[in-house]
């Protein structure tokens, strides 16, 4: 059988089948068409080893004497008694190519009576995406304990890097050195999790933001998961993850099927930039489905550090005339409109508007916000419950739980995280009752936006006694996914605790992601840098917070807080009713310069300079394709965040531009004359081009670079790059 090759923006993927077995033999720079006879790989078979030559298959098994972790765990269950076929020795059958860059592998073992199709795609941008379905091929069922989507990486890459964090630090990194042995990240929230690797990466010494070869992965799952490298005895090191299934989640009866997470892989010899490019065309390249129409990302205000759980109708429409004015685009209420809702403590299951709040329902509000040109969005949490609500007095059996008995008669639950429960979305009558009630809300109000909210990890989902976070994971796509269908219109955002559940599952079924509760610029310099390493701004929510952050205490002027915020889905989440004078001027002049660059900051590439001193960053976006043509604009922020050993920052290279371009560079904001650039600045003399600008050539700019100008800590100034 001939070998697999899929070849796409500078890589390539290379799976033989002569050992049987479907082996990758290449997976990273582009091997061009012309390929040798793979017997020159054949590898020697050392001593006191397996007298046969072991594969890195796609589907690493214990038949073949992988010593590493293998791909598949599950067992057969006859006449009640688990642990029959236990292991199996797949074989490949069939090798379907659909079309470039797509391919499905199907291996089977009569033996056991299982095989797995593998369908791998390699996107037109190089982002790689594979995902295997088992299917239980024999006469009694089959349960799957683990399948993992595993790629081998190459001898260089020597050292690892993840993503860990918490509530309101999320996606921060942590590097190791690759050793032999297994690095494991696991997820046991019930759903992503605030310290879940957005981005699991293995690369080449010292690998950066623009330099060395990186191959990474992400795993497409909203529920328990595992992440992992694997570095066997040989040296070879093998990536990748799988689902977390609990207890018995899985048993296939004959005939029946499991289908893995996709998983998501890129590879980039231009260091995380590369890997971010692949992620990106991928995101951009899709149907505008998860998005209602193309029009621009839509300026935000929310109102939760505004009025927290104050709703009083004349304040909400003052809040709206004064966003208005300053040119918000979309108006979202946030919690504390639903009966009961006073406080964290009740209410939520009663999707029911509160007539002692609202006795002309939320219409009044809705046609104030509408009427000034705003869309209208709404705070929601459809897969939680109070306790104090009339949904758990009526149907306590919707909670759930380890118990298969109702909490009222005896059954236990889990403890309470932020006084809720998760309600039994896997319980058709609980789905059915959710999706009417949301839909209805939909159906019945001019809402055009969703805040869909999680607030809680889920350690101990049950439905009817058995561990379910599996099924419940996809109860909850399937409620996204039919109330998409029925309300084509309505755009929903991913909110979990701010960051808890921010991956590619949700992200099939969402337009925008929270990143994170924490709205302190500083914190939401590394928050935002890590999540943009795969998902591209105009997904990711970011505001300008009041001037003391609610999370935090620190207190930040209005230009670190906005050029923060413009990097991403730019909006506010503050009671702007109290800004005025030269603030709400300049604060009207930050809305107008995200509605000038929004474009640009949406479908640009992602720059991130590598900068040996860790108080500055410089980070942008530039137009145009990665080959380094086209590139028209740019726009940067330089920060500084923290004070530097270094008596100034000295000259700095601007990376992305087209070297044999002229280009103008101009800072724009803040500017002289607004409120806190006197803050900004420490410098007795700054560098010419501060005041007068520079022209220089994308080459110049790139190896010699700028001076660039003294900042007062946890400050920065937003950099303007236009071609001549």
């Amino acid at each position: 059988m001939d070998p697999l090759h899929l070849r796409s923006a500078g890589t390539s993927l290379l799976i033989s089948f002569d050992s049987g077995e479907a082996e990758v033999i290449h997976w990273g720079a582009d091997l061009g068409a012309a390929l040798p006879d793979l017997a020159v790989l054949t590898t020697p078979v050392g001593n006191s080893s397996v007298d046969a030559r072991v594969p890195a298959a796609l589907l690493p098994q214990a038949s073949s004497s992988w010593r590493g972790r293998p791909a598949l765990r599950g067992n057969r269950i006859t006449d009640g008694a688990p642990g029959l076929d236990f292991s199996s020795r797949l074989r490949v059958t069939s090798v379907d190519t659909a079309g470039a860059g797509r391919a499905t592998v199907v291996q089977a073992d009569a033996d056991t009576g299982i095989s797995v199709a593998t369908v791998l795609t390699l996107h037109p941008g190089g982002l790689l995406e594979l995902r295997h379905t088992l299917t239980n091929n024999g006469t009694t069922p089959f349960q799957v304990d683990e399948l993992a989507t595993v790629l081998p990486v190459a001898p260089d890459a020597v050292e690892l890097l993840d993503l860990t964090g918490r509530w309101c630090r999320e996606r921060h990194p942590q590097r190791r050195p690759i050793q032999q042995g297994t690095w494991v990240r696991s997820g046991r929230h019930g759903r992503t999790g605030h310290d879940s690797s957005l981005l699991f990466a293995a690369g080449s010494q010292g690998f950066g933001n623009r330099h060395g070869k990186v191959w990474a992965t992400h795993l497409a799952w909203s529920g328990n998961h595992e992440q992992f490298a694997d570095t066997i005895g040989d040296g070879r090191t093998m990536i990748g993850g799988s689902e977390l299934l609990g207890s018995a989640e899985v048993i296939l009866a004959p005939g029946g099927s499991y289908t893995t997470p996709a998983l998501f892989a890129a590879f980039s010899d231009r260091g995380l930039d590369g890997i971010t490019e692949a992620f990106y065309s991928w995101f951009r390249s899709r149907p505008h489905h998860i998005l209602p129409g193309a029009k621009p990302r839509p300026v935000v205000l929310n109102t939760w550090e505004a009025v927290y759980f104050n709703h009083d109708l004349d304040t909400l429409i003052e809040l709206a005339d004064s966003a208005a004015d300053l040119g918000v685009e979309r108006f979202v209420l946030d919690d504390g409109w639903f009966r009961g809702r006073r406080d964290d403590h009740a209410g939520l299951g009663d999707w029911y508007v509160d007539e002692t709040l609202w006795p002309e329902g939320l219409t009044p509000l809705i046609d104030a916000v509408t009427s000034r040109g705003m869309e209208f969005g709404l705070w929601v949490e459809p897969e939680m419950v109070n306790l104090d609500s009339d949904v758990a007095r009526a149907h306590p059996e919707w909670i759930s739980g380890p118990s298969a008995v109702a909490h009222k008669d005896g059954g236990r639950l889990p403890l309470e995280w932020r006084n809720q429960h998760v309600i039994d979305l896997v319980n058709p009558e609980a789905w059915q009752y959710v999706f009417d009630r949301i839909s209805a809300l939909l159906g019945e109000n001019n809402i055009s936006y969703l805040k869909w909210d999680q607030n809680r990890d889920i350690v101990e989902q049950g439905h009817a006694g058995r561990a379910s976070v599996h099924e419940q994971t996809l109860a909850a796509y399937r409620l996204f996914d039919e109330l998409r269908k029925a309300h084509p219109g309505v755009e929903i955002e991913s909110c979990s605790s701010g960051g808890g559940r921010v991956d590619l599952g949700i992200l099939e079924r969402t337009g925008r992601v929270w990143a994170s509760d924490c709205n302190d610029a500083l914190e939401r310099q590394t928050i935002q840098r890590w999540t943009g390493a795969v998902v591209p701004p105009e997904l990711v929510g970011s505001h300008i917070g009041p001037t003391t952050s609610h999370t935090t205490a620190r207190t930040h002027d209005l230009s670190f807080r906005a050029i923060t915020a413009f990097f991403g889905h730019f909006g506010m989440e503050w009671d702007v009713r109290g800004v005025q004078g030269a603030e709400r001027e300049e604060l009207r002049r930050v809305v107008g310069l995200y509605k000038e660059h929004r474009d640009l900051i949406h479908s640009g590439r992602p720059v991130h300079a590598d900068i040996a001193d860790e108080a500055y960053q410089l980070h942008g976006v530039a137009s145009g394709e990665p080959a380094a043509e086209g590139t028209t604009a740019a726009l940067f922020a330089f920060v500084c965040a923290r004070t530097s050993g270094a008596e100034q920052p000295g000259r700095m290279g601007l990376p992305g531009l087209d070297p044999d371009r002229t280009y103008r560079v101009d800072p724009i904001f803040p500017a002289p004359g607004d409120s806190d650039y006197g803050h900004t600045f420490t410098q007795v003399q700054p560098p010419a081009w501060l005041s007068d600008g520079a022209t220089a050539s994308g080459r110049f700019l790139a190896e010699v670079g700028l001076p660039m100008p003294m900042l007062n800590p946890e400050h920065a100034v937003l950099i303007k790059v236009t071609a001549l």
